[in-house]
């Protein structure tokens, strides 16, 4: 006797199938693994500004309480030297206060980046307030590093005597709060540069 075979046919999955569904799975595993990349820098981005706010701090509070009297003759004749003498160290501190205050401000911004890091509207927003908040930061950076350098070396071209000799902790004040603002400077332009990383599509 011969006993009949049974074959069963079993459909392949077509190439076209399986080609539909292998971009699926890769973008779900890029998208996961974006997500852990951005998420990284969104926690860097938390510490730099927590960095940046204490470097901006320093320099406004060294700046604004930089005041040295020189007790020559008698008590009504003195030679004092504050920041408030100079329109230059006047703008630093506010222009520093009001970086500071903005970075205070960015602080839950950046924490929902950290939670969302995947969310395109605060990392934008973050972006142009730090481009707007770094370009005050340096105006007000160089334009004391200027006064502080004439305060060190003077000028001869123009008769402006250098006066560090004479105001030693005045000068070791304000040239300490210029450090501490480029500080914030550089911490503020690494931020620019992680929200525009964090911006580019995966």
């Amino acid at each position: 006797m011969k006993s009949d075979s049974i074959a069963v046919d079993v459909p392949a999955e077509s190439s076209s199938a399986i080609k539909g569904k292998a971009p699926l799975l890769g973008l779900a595993r890029d998208h996961t693994g974006s997500g852990g990349y951005k998420r990284g820098l969104s926690i860097f981005d938390f510490l730099l500004r927590l960095a940046a706010i204490v470097a901006a701090l320093a320099a406004a509070a060294t700046m604004g309480t930089s005041d040295e009297t020189l007790p020559f003759f008698t008590q009504f004749l003195q030679f004092e030297a504050s920041y408030d003498d100079l329109p230059t160290f006047q703008f630093f501190v506010v222009a520093i206060a009001i970086v500071t205050g903005y970075l205070v401000l960015s602080l839950p911004f950046s924490v929902v980046t950290i939670v969302r890091p995947l969310a395109v509207a605060p990392r934008l927003l973050l972006l142009v307030l730090d481009t707007a908040a770094l370009a005050l930061d340096t105006a007000a950076a160089s334009a004391a590093a200027a006064i502080v350098y004439l305060a060190h070396n003077g000028n001869t071209n123009t008769n402006w005597l250098p006066i560090c000799q004479q105001f030693g902790d005045f000068c070791q004040k304000t040239s300490g709060a210029v450090v501490s603002a480029f500080a914030s400077v550089t911490f503020l332009a690494i931020l620019v540069v992680i929200s525009g990383v964090s911006l580019k599509r995966p």
